[in-house]
């Protein structure tokens, strides 16, 4: 009993390390890449869509998903139901960024499960601040 409160007490505290980023648009995956890695320190795995993202999930040890919402043939929230669906990649928290900057939208994503919605344009130096934020918040919930 005493291991098991003590590793639930250090899933709470793990650190941020791995991100599994997708985005169909190159330009928006170089910044984030840049970002998440110089700034954040973060290892990063990225795909130009859906489809390459789930061919190599299964591969790889991701803690958050950081998806675009509006890829085509795939979008994020579609790619995070079919990751959901694997195991061991089913408690992975997502954060979506997306275009659409209604509030009522970002708020149906949160109902669903995702841990944050950042809306583009954003400040590419503020990624890896964002990214954190949710993260503590999603620590000190679960």
């Amino acid at each position: 009993m005493a291991s098991r409160i003590c590793m639930e007490a250090k899933k709470k505290m793990e650190k941020l390390e791995r991100i599994l980023h997708v985005d169909d648009d190159e330009d928006i995956r170089v910044l984030t890449k840049m970002a998440l890695e110089l700034v954040g320190h973060y290892q990063v795995d990225q795909f130009a869509s859906g489809e390459d993202a789930l061919q190599s999930a299964g591969n790889l040890s991701p803690q958050l998903f950081l998806f675009d919402y509006m890829m085509p043939k795939m979008s994020g929230i579609e790619l995070w139901r079919h990751l959901k669906a694997i195991p061991r990649l089913n408690d992975v928290p997502v954060i979506f960024i997306t275009a659409k900057s209604e509030q009522a939208f970002a708020e149906d994503l949160i109902e669903e499960g995702a841990l944050s919605v950042i809306v583009k344009p954003f400040e590419i130096g503020r990624l890896c601040e964002m990214i954190e934020e949710a993260w503590a918040k999603h620590q000190t919930a679960s």
